[in-house]
C-alpha cells in the first residue's frame, strides 16, 4: 500500500486547535483525519491507539498502518509489528 502520509516538522506538537491547520497528510487515518504523525511521541501513540480508532475500513487501516510505518522511519522508531492486524488482536 502507498503511503499518503508526509512529514510537518514545522508543527512539533500539537494544541487541539492547532490540528485543524494540519493537512490530511499528516494524519495516519487522512480520510477520517485521525491520529495526526506529527513527531514520534505522535507516532507512538499512533501505534497505541490503533485499536481503539473506530468507523473505519480495513483498507483505511491498511493506509493507516502504511502512513504509520513511513512516519516511524522518518522518526526513527523501529516498529515490531508487520501488520496491522498485530495491533488489534
Amino acid at each position: 500500500m502507498a503511503t499518503t502520509w508526509k512529514p510537518v516538522d514545522e508543527h512539533g506538537t500539537l494544541s487541539a486547535g492547532d490540528r485543524k491547520d494540519l493537512p490530511d497528510s499528516a494524519y495516519a487515518f487522512p480520510g477520517k483525519r485521525k491520529e495526526p504523525l506529527t513527531d514520534a511521541r505522535h507516532v507512538r501513540n499512533a501505534l497505541a491507539r490503533f485499536a481503539q480508532v473506530q468507523d473505519v475500513t480495513d483498507a483505511e487501516r491498511d493506509q493507516a498502518f502504511a502512513n504509520i510505518r513511513a512516519a516511524a522511519k522518518h522518526y526513527d522508531i523501529e516498529l515490531g509489528e508487520s501488520d496491522w492486524r498485530e495491533l488489534v488482536d
